[in-house]
């Protein structure tokens, strides 16, 4: 047999791994939270946005729940002002809102031309769009820090009536408070949030890291599966830190609101999304229930 045959069997191979994945998620919510240095490199960015279209084309229904902290913070400094961080939280006051909803519009729409060019229908909005998002304002230890809002509640219906009509939902993370103030709201908030009210059978973030590790420091502790007890245990045992630890508090949320599976995806690899959702070994982190374990392993 030569090459050519050898490389196209290993593409039909490639496919045929993938159907029973196709099947199991048809029609299925999946919901990306796409951030990172995915953002900013512009190779990673048409992978990214090509998978989630793909998801798109075979079934899934993908929502996009996009960030753009690096793009607000250069916005920042153009204006003259510095950006200042409070336990991992932008500091946000009025002017350093405006850069931020502004910065995030830009992006927004630029998601929406990518996956618009590869033939899907796309519309951009934020959480201020039909009352999607609902916020009341974040503390950090007791410190006001602003315009920083915390997810109160999601009304889904647009969502719902977008993936209905076909459409691929491409989200800001900006929502309203009671007085219509705006705030500028985590990534990893708003899609945790939005996985949960709109019953999302998948909800995948996208990091600069592998996934995640007992020992940060040993590659040779990396797990890819994780239960929400053996989550718990992990946060305890205070081995997480960082950014890791509240991606991690969001993962076990999402599965005990009723989220089938979270992903911890590291966005630096091409197609990591189409990797671990479409092959039996896969590339992140998964989490799940307890008693899906119990299932799998019995």
């Amino acid at each position: 047999m030569d090459k050519d045959m050898q490389d196209v069997l290993k593409r039909a191979e490639v496919l045929v791994e993938a159907l029973p994945y196709i099947q199991k998620f048809n029609r299925k919510i999946i919901v990306v939270k796409y951030g990172g240095s995915a953002m900013s490199n512009e190779e990673l960015q048409k992978n990214v946005i090509t998978d989630v279209t793909l998801l798109k084309l075979v079934g899934f229904k993908p929502i996009i729940v996009h960030g753009g902290g690096k793009a607000i913070s250069s916005w920042v400094s153009k204006v003259g002002k510095e950006a200042e961080f409070v336990n991992g939280l932008r500091v946000t006051d009025a002017e350093t809102m405006e850069i931020a909803e502004m910065v995030l519009g830009r992006v927004n729409k630029q998601l929406v031309t990518m996956v618009q060019e590869l033939g899907v229908k796309a519309i951009g909005i934020s959480g201020k769009d039909s009352g999607l998002l609902h916020v009341k304002k974040k503390l950090s230890d007791g410190k006001d820090i602003g315009y920083v809002g915390e997810v109160d509640s999601v009304d889904p219906k647009i969502l719902f009536d977008l993936l209905d009509n076909d459409y691929l939902p491409i989200i800001a993370p900006i929502g309203l408070d009671d007085n219509f103030d705006t705030y500028n709201i985590n990534a990893d908030d708003a899609a945790c949030a939005i996985a949960k009210a709109v019953g999302a059978n998948k909800l995948a973030f996208l990091t600069d890291i592998e996934g995640v590790y007992k020992d940060i420091k040993d590659p040779s502790s990396f797990i890819s599966r994780l239960t929400c007890s053996e989550a718990d245990e992990l946060i305890a045992s205070g081995n997480i830190g960082g950014g890791m630890l509240p991606k991690l508090n969001n993962c076990t949320d999402a599965i005990r609101k009723g989220v089938n599976n979270v992903h911890i995806l590291d966005g630096r690899i091409p197609h990591c999304i189409l990797l671990e959702i479409f092959t039996k070994k896969g590339v992140g982190t998964m989490f799940m229930a307890d008693d899906d374990a119990l299932t799998q392993n019995s």
